[in-house]
């Protein structure tokens, strides 16, 4: 009996040519079909698949009967989120529990609803006896997304009854899986720390009087130790990450998954498994990693010429990895301004001063106001072009020093929320499953017998 096959062998080089040889699809068919690929236009506009009350992305406004640009706004459940998090800034408080329990039930809680639901998260942040020891460092993954997909996995076994679909039963299943994202993602990066890197490792418990973002700096740190203007932003970070519409791709994977009725723990699996995708949840990565070529290549962080020409490089796939992108410039929805970016810019510069980071506060602003330009003289854009969440995210969880193996997991902690929301919507509205059509392009064949072929 052989092993497990993990190399790619000439006779699967061989193979997969044979497979793209017969299975490449001339692009001019979906022209020709009016196809819209990504179910966007050219504009980026997303095909309308479904309604949805949970959120709303504004990018758009109608002028003399036409659609036009405008400065990008989020709303969730029909607050501003500029406004949300101003309120939890103004009150010098943490928003993430208060923005959940909005997300999840449509209204802002009163002061003893917030108390009685921030106390049921906090309760029920604990994971069932030795998991830790028997699932998270068990088998501890290279990559903490697909640990935390493992683990979200294995606690259908925990559950007595995972199968039920009911409302109160899937609120129910939601509500732990928000609760214990943080454990199960911090967790699953100590043992990756110490079992692959060779590291230390720490497991301390969580804090049932700390909130959420305190609580995620208090278990990965050795010392346990954060200031609190570091929790703060991360809070905000975390609200700001929250939700994003029905058309993101891990939430119509939520949507997509759940409309064929199965279990709460196949769903987020499935969503994580979307939200892992460097496209998608792994963005802000790819910023980190730029800036980092970045600094090597461009002797002077304040010269404009010598940014501009880097940048130029950039599109011109001659710098970094030669995908011709600048990573955190532009978005599927937004182009005047990521009204998300705006928000944690704001407060990015107040924690690069404390960390003292203020000279790459500078390279990141000068890169966000040259961007733009340098884009629209090299390529045709069909609409303005501006710095997305994951510009300062990355950026904002390096001067936080989480790991990067957790830039995408804390996205997870906060978009867990959303998945949440639009479950229970999809449970609660439709009944059809979501099935779209594809059309065939390959004309009939004649079966030949194998001794003819």
């Amino acid at each position: 009996m052989t092993g497990f096959n993990t190399k790619v062998t000439p006779e699967i080089e061989k193979l997969t040519q044979i497979c793209k040889d017969h299975t490449t699809i001339d692009l001019s068919l979906y022209g020709k079909y009016d196809v819209k690929r990504g179910l966007r236009d050219i504009n980026g506009k997303g095909v309308l698949a479904g309604l949805t009350q949970v959120s709303n992305v504004q990018a758009v406004k109608v002028v003399d009967g036409k659609e036009v640009p405008c400065a990008g706004s989020l709303y969730y459940r029909g607050y501003n989120i500029k406004d949300l998090t101003a309120g939890f800034v103004r009150d010098n408080r943490f928003g993430f529990e208060e923005t959940t329990y909005l997300l999840l039930f449509g209204v802002l809680p009163n002061k003893k609803q917030l108390e009685d639901f921030t106390h049921l998260l906090a309760n029920q942040r604990s994971l069932p006896r030795n998991f830790v020891r028997d699932v998270v460092m068990k088998a501890p993954g290279r990559d903490i997304m697909n640990a935390l997909s493992r683990s979200v996995l294995t606690l259908y076994s925990y559950d007595n009854n995972p199968e039920d679909i009911s409302l109160p039963n899937v609120l129910r299943q939601c509500l732990n899986l928000i609760s214990v994202f943080p454990l199960l993602s911090v967790y699953g990066y100590q043992a990756y720390n110490h079992y692959i890197k060779g590291k230390s490792m720490y497991i301390h418990n969580p804090k049932k009087e700390l909130s959420t973002a305190e609580n995620i700096l208090r278990i990965l740190r050795p010392d346990k130790k954060y200031t609190d203007l570091e929790a703060k932003i991360l809070d905000l970070a975390l609200i700001l990450h929250m939700e994003h519409g029905g058309g993101n791709n891990s939430t119509f994977t939520t949507h997509v998954v759940s409309s064929s009725g199965t279990d709460t723990y196949s769903t987020i699996a499935a969503a994580l498994g979307s939200l892992k995708g460097p496209k998608h949840g792994g963005a802000n990565i790819k910023v980190i990693r730029m800036f980092n070529d970045m600094k090597h290549a461009v002797h002077n962080w304040d010269d404009e010429d010598e940014v501009r020409a880097y940048l130029k490089k950039l599109l011109h796939k001659e710098a970094f990895d030669r995908s011709g992108l600048i990573y955190g410039m532009g978005h599927a929805i937004y182009s005047v301004s990521d009204p998300r970016a705006e928000v944690l810019k704001s407060f990015v510069e107040s924690l690069a001063k404390e960390k003292g980071r203020m000279k790459d506060y500078r390279l990141y602003s000068l890169v966000e106001r040259l961007a733009p330009e340098v884009i629209a003289e090299e390529r045709r854009i069909y609409k303005g072009v501006s710095a997305n969440v994951d510009f300062y995210s990355g950026f904002v969880y390096s001067m936080l020093d989480l790991p990067l193996e957790l830039y995408t997991p804390m996205f997870a902690v906060a978009r867990i929320v959303g998945w949440s929301a639009h479950r229970m919507e999809e449970l609660i509205n439709t009944d059809k499953i979501i099935r779209p059509a594809y059309k065939n392009v390959l004309d009939s064949a004649e079966y030949v017998p194998l001794s003819e072929r």
